[in-house]
């Protein structure tokens, strides 16, 4: 009846060894304190402090991924910051107005002459005509400037609303396009802050979207908030370059009036190009993913006046050449110029997923922060914060440790030190999982790894008690041992299921703190649940056939 396979036996412990040797790494952590100048030279050899603490004690062929601490634990900056959207809207419009002057120029007989009123909110345009009787041909030409909003919200609808009244045209973006813009600023900040924190080499940053114009800054291991605006702060160079060869020399010398670049997505491959780029993202007004004349993903990119003047007698004159698009020293495109692109509009095809043609496009924009950041909250955490809250939950950690051990012992006897024994391994899945998936433990989740503790030996009980029953029922210690694991698993599985959902639904709907506590609950549910399951029984099978008992006291 206690029959476990030999195959599922080795499976376990393999499963057992691989959380411990996960885990391991974690006591051979030694935190390093450093200036921010050694932390940015470590960073830049692609370490971080912690990483080459454990590299020093541990031998490189093991696995060395560590518990990242997060800003509670470790110390750092914290910035929450609001993206003044409406910043955009004006650049929106001044992009706009050479298109509608040469429109309308193009029909000066018909229009009459026009002017731009000064007098206008961020969000418009407003012209003003010499002749009303031109109002009906002016309107029909800019309504011919409307470009469908590229937004699900917004299906259907037209970037700009054009109306007229007696000599005035007032041109404004639409309420469709002003949420699809909103949106696409806010991602676009996100990104250029995500790669400006990147740079240093910090690591495990929260950036992410609080409501639809704010965006929470989490940086472990920064000095002061002051340094993270500074880091936020700097400026993207985005830059179109001509191409003069491609290899895989990292050494080579690339000549006089060129430079040797890295490219970004594929590894070990560089680009000579020319120094003086043709054109630079301040020239470009926009880039949005899009599909070419195959339907497979590209990226539509459109330039200034200035830009387009120069974009377009390049292209005219280098038709089957490979052009760059390089940001911040790495190229991240070198497409083809198949045809000569007047008007500064033009198309990026290449072998792009939807998603990769979207972040291309992120990419592209990302030359410069598009909307002023306003900071709302900023604070620095000190690491000797983060000190204390270690030692506090350490010391809540044993405590409950201790109390959960000899409360099994003094309750089940031998059950009940075989059942510490998968806690013990326990707590080494845990720590070998977040090490394994890079998780970050926060304060909030040290109290989820206190909670699974207490809630560890939840289902060892319910089987334990199981078994007493069988055993009062006359049952001998083998059917006993079998039918309490029988019979306790729907109500083992039940309840952690509905306890997981839970954790699924705060991981999913929360963020920072409640996130930290989500995570490690998860993982305690499922370390749990297997150990209880798994572990304990096959320790109780081994050493019941070994000790083939008459008798069993639970």
């Amino acid at each position: 009846m206690l029959q476990i396979d030999t195959w599922k036996r080795v499976l376990i412990w393999l499963v057992c060894v691989a959380g411990l040797l996960l885990a391991l790494p974690n006591a051979f952590y030694t935190r390093v304190e450093q200036s921010n100048d050694a932390y940015a030279e470590i960073a830049v050899q692609g370490e971080t402090p912690e990483r080459l603490a454990v590299a020093e004690q541990w031998p490189e062929w093991m696995p060395s991924g560590l518990v990242n601490l997060g800003l509670d634990l470790r110390g750092g900056a914290h910035l929450l910051a609001e993206v003044r959207v409406s910043d955009v809207y004006a650049a929106r419009m001044d992009g706009l107005w050479p298109e509608v002057r040469n429109t309308l120029r193009e029909e000066r007989g018909s229009v009459g002459t026009f002017r731009r009123v000064p007098e206008a909110p961020a969000d418009q345009i407003r012209l003003r005509l010499s002749d009303e009787s031109g109002m009906t041909r002016a309107l029909e030409l800019v309504r011919g400037l409307a470009n469908p909003v590229t937004s699900l919200t917004g299906a259907g609808a037209t970037d700009i609303t054009v109306s007229g009244q007696g000599d005035m045209i007032t041109i404004a973006l639409s309420d469709e396009e002003k949420l699809a813009s909103d949106d696409r600023t806010v991602r676009q900040s996100l990104e250029i802050i995500r790669r400006r924190i990147d740079e240093v080499g910090t690591r495990e940053p929260t950036i992410q979207r609080q409501g639809s114009d704010r965006i929470l800054i989490q940086v472990p291991g920064i000095g002061s908030a002051a340094e993270l605006k500074e880091i936020i702060g700097t400026t993207a160079q985005l830059t179109f370059n001509p191409v003069v060869s491609r290899g895989s020399d990292a050494e080579e010398n690339p000549g006089i009036g060129n430079k040797l670049i890295p490219s970004l997505d594929e590894p070990g491959t560089f680009y000579t190009v020319e120094s003086a780029p043709v054109v630079t993202g301040e020239e470009l007004v926009d880039a949005q993913p899009a599909f070419d004349q195959n339907g497979q993903p590209a990226v539509n990119f459109r330039f200034n006046t200035a830009g387009a003047r120069k974009f377009g007698d390049y292209t005219a004159q280098n038709i089957g050449a490979p052009f760059a698009i390089v940001l911040d020293d790495e190229v991240i495109s070198a497409p083809v110029i198949r045809s000569h692109i007047p008007g500064g509009s033009g198309i990026i095809t290449g072998n792009f997923s939807v998603e990769e043609s979207t972040n291309l496009a992120v990419l592209l924009r990302a030359g410069a922060l598009p909307a002023e950041l306003q900071f709302l909250e900023e604070r620095t955490i000190g690491p000797e914060l983060g000190q204390d809250s270690i030692d506090a939950g350490k010391v809540a950690t044993v405590v409950a440790f201790v109390g959960v051990l000899v409360f099994m012992m003094l309750s089940y006897g031998m059950f009940g030190f075989f059942a510490n024994i998968a806690l013990i391994l326990n707590i080494a899945l845990i720590f070998g999982a977040l090490s394994l998936i890079g998780g970050t433990l926060t304060l909030p989740g040290i109290a989820g790894i206190v909670l699974t503790v207490g809630m560890a030996v939840d289902a060892n009980v319910l089987i334990f008690e199981r078994i007493r029953e069988e055993l009062k029922a006359g049952r001998g210690p083998a059917k006993a041992i079998d039918e309490g694991y029988s019979k306790a698993l729907s109500a083992i599985v039940d309840a952690n299921i509905t306890t997981f959902i839970t954790a699924v639904i705060l991981f999913a709907m929360g963020s920072g703190p409640v996130r930290g506590f989500a995570i490690t609950l998860g993982l305690g549910i499922m370390t749990s649940v297997f150990t209880a399951i798994f572990v304990t029984r096959l320790i109780i099978v081994m050493w019941f056939e070994r000790r083939r008992p008459k008798t069993i006291e639970v």
